[in-house]
């Protein structure tokens, strides 16, 4: 029984979804726990600010050349060539993986000489001895992205096998390296310990999916060999590549402006990015990645029915969680940035502008959920041109928003450029999508959408009616008070969204009740033979 409801997890696109969002989960739990305890150590100051400025260097290195622009270019000529030769399929990733580590550790070398510059250009309103912290964090962390290079390729080639739990649960233990941080290294290293911990965390990360990819018979030769697939994936990541670069810019730039305005913006802008991206992960990234092997597949075999199939219901499942969600996540961002970060330090300044944050980036989660499906779209076609280009002109707009909102709003101006770049985003890669497919199954996905939207608006009115009853019920003084309040609310909430999405007849809803009987229904059935 349990080997029939596995191999449902891992053979279907709906049960690599269910995988992957169930460990993200997990792993987004994890990471609540840690923005916990960053939050209640430090609050919302200067010390997380230099924290979160210096993942801003590695992170441009790495989100540039590895986290995007490889799994774009990586996965589809990785499955071709494992259709055709194995053998070179394994090639390839020994291919991949020296050159990156070769690359990755010059490019490390050099931002670590020249870190002090960049710092002074990164975070131009801190002072001297906070810019020279945030160079010797900035220094210690430049360590992870080659661990982070190599851990990606095997993320690549797992997605690739369908082997969906190794990659799954590698961002638990990075971010159980960084708890390990803050409780254990920084008591006694101090601000170094905490980088320390995100080394830890990437090395971690690497270690739990390197015996699923030696299990599927790979192994590491040394090799600088070109062929004509490294070629292919060269090009591909070209344009990705780039545009990668102008949003990695785009996040310097935010930071920098940042540093200008009120100590504490760049923690309070992080976290709640942190706390939004949490249904984005969940569901908008789970499905795409789950459906990403599908369409890339159809692709090859220039099966554009399947294609379509594939895509459209992806895309309105994504959309019939995320929506609702966006709503709730609206109405409830106080209670949330009080129960998830309220403590220690975090006082309810910090939560206040954490939850004015957090509401204006609920407003494009139905933009960033299925910006991830819409760009594997194109990559599906080995396409990374045109998303680079819409990528691009988001983050102009992006850019020019911030500078323009942030002198008279502040960091909820940074917000709201945020917001409406990330819609743009979406929108102008659905149209050009539409342009190149044709009919995307637009009727049923209008229908979709409006019933969504409807009845998310009245699980969202339900959800804030309960908020108000409780309200002078419970001690909203209290962790426990707070949390009965929000818990009510939200289950409420989802309740009558999901029974109006039963009675409208909403077909998305299926993937609950396959869900049920797939995988959960069997647990509470005897075996034919146990009688």
């Amino acid at each position: 029984m349990f080997n029939k409801i596995w191999n449902k997890l891992i053979t279907t696109v709906t049960g690599g979804a269910v995988l992957i969002a169930f460990f993200s989960i997990l792993a987004k739990l994890v990471g609540l726990l840690r923005d916990r305890m960053l939050a209640s150590t430090f609050g919302a100051g200067r010390t997380l600010d230099i924290y979160y400025a210096s993942f801003r260097l590695p992170d441009f290195i790495f989100n540039t050349l590895v986290l995007g622009a490889l799994a774009a270019a990586f996965i589809p000529v990785f499955i071709r060539l494992w259709d055709i030769d194995k053998s070179k399929a394994y090639e390839l990733v020994n291919i991949v993986i020296t050159k990156l580590v070769i690359v990755l550790t010059l490019l490390a070398i050099i931002a670590i000489i020249f870190a002090p510059f960049i710092v002074s250009v990164l975070a131009p309103g801190f002072d001297f001895d906070s810019q020279q912290q945030t160079i010797t964090l900035t220094r210690i962390m430049l360590f992870s992205i080659i661990l982070f290079g190599i851990s990606n390729v095997f993320s690549g080639t797992l997605n690739a096998w369908r082997d969906f739990v190794p990659y799954a649960i590698a961002p638990i233990f990075y971010n159980l390296g960084i708890i390990v941080g803050v409780l254990f290294l920084y008591p006694n290293f101090g601000l170094k310990g905490l980088a320390s911990g995100v080394v830890l965390g990437s090395l971690l990360h690497l270690l739990i999916q390197y015996p699923a990819v030696r299990k599927h018979g790979w192994k590491y030769r040394f090799t600088l060999k070109n062929t004509a697939e490294t070629n292919r994936m060269f090009w591909l990541m070209l344009p990705r590549t780039i545009g990668l670069a102008a949003n990695q810019i785009n996040q310097v730039i935010i930071t920098s402006i940042a540093s200008t305005l009120t100590i504490g913006s760049i923690a309070v802008f992080n976290l709640a990015s942190n706390l939004q991206s949490f249904p984005i992960s969940i569901f908008g990234l789970s499905f795409a990645i789950a459906a990403f092997p599908v369409m890339s597949r159809a692709c090859t075999s220039e099966n554009t029915k399947d294609f379509r199939g594939s895509f459209s219901i992806t895309f309105r499942r994504i959309l019939f969680f995320i929506i609702p969600i966006s709503v709730l996540v609206l109405v409830l961002r106080a209670q949330l940035v009080r129960i998830v970060l309220g403590a220690g330090f975090f006082d309810w300044e910090d939560t206040y502008f954490t939850a004015q944050i957090l509401g204006v980036f609920s407003i494009s989660l139905f933009a960033q959920g299925t910006i991830p499906l819409l760009a594997r779209a194109f990559y599906a076609f080995e396409n990374t041109t045109i998303p680079v280009l819409i990528g691009m002109i988001s983050v102009v707009i992006n850019i020019v928003l911030s500078f323009t909102l942030a002198d008279t709003m502040g960091i909820i101006g940074l917000g709201i450029a945020f917001t409406v770049a990330n819609i743009v985003n979406m929108l102008l890669l659905l149209i050009v999508l539409r342009e190149r497919v044709g009919d995307l199954d637009d009727k049923t996905i209008i229908i979709s959408v409006f019933k969504i939207g409807i009845n998310s608006i009245l699980a969202g009115l339900t959800a804030y009616g309960l908020l108000n009853l409780l309200a002078p019920i419970v001690n909203m003084q209290s962790f426990f008070g707070v949390f009965i309040q929000a818990a009510a609310a939200g289950i409420g909430g989802m309740a009558i969204y999901f029974i109006l999405s039963a009675f409208t007849n909403m077909s998305e809803m299926k993937v609950i009740t396959d869900f049920t009987r797939s995988y959960i229904k069997p647990l509470f059935i005897r075996n034919n033979g146990s009688n």
